[in-house]
């Protein structure tokens, strides 16, 4: 399996050969600012299943917590994975993926930090496009 991603302007791309974990929404306040979002698609990945394709040298990080690095495409401002330098992983931002990853959400985190506008139940009406 091979998962390809890239940020909004294509200057950034990675290859994931697998997810090493759930797929998860963050609700946490950090991954809310990051991404302007009431929570955060992420799934994590072994470094040895992941690997830039092209742009590193586009990619700038800002650590949010302390050693926790979220890298962003300098172009764009795509926040494409976080990581700390410590763990055999990489937090990768699902909503980047090109590619279906053939999962589902299992779990929300965080939601102690959740907004109080948001409603989980995803009872609201759906529209393929935007309303009439």
């Amino acid at each position: 399996m091979s998962l390809r991603g890239q940020c909004l302007c294509g200057a950034v791309a990675y290859e994931a050969t697998q997810l090493d974990g759930a797929i998860m929404h963050c609700h946490c306040t950090t991954c809310r600012k990051s991404h302007a979002s009431a929570f955060a698609s992420t799934a994590r990945v072994a470094r040895e299943h992941f690997r830039w394709l092209r742009g590193e040298e586009s990619l700038t990080a800002y650590e949010s917590s302390p050693g926790k690095m979220r890298r962003f495409c300098s172009v764009c401002g795509s926040h494409l994975v976080a990581d700390r330098s410590a763990q055999p992983h990489v937090i990768l931002r699902v909503a980047t993926l090109d590619d279906d990853p053939g999962s589902a959400p299992a779990m929300r985190i965080w939601t102690s930090h959740a907004v109080a506008w948001l409603n989980p139940k995803d009872d609201e009406p759906q529209y393929r496009e935007m309303p009439p």
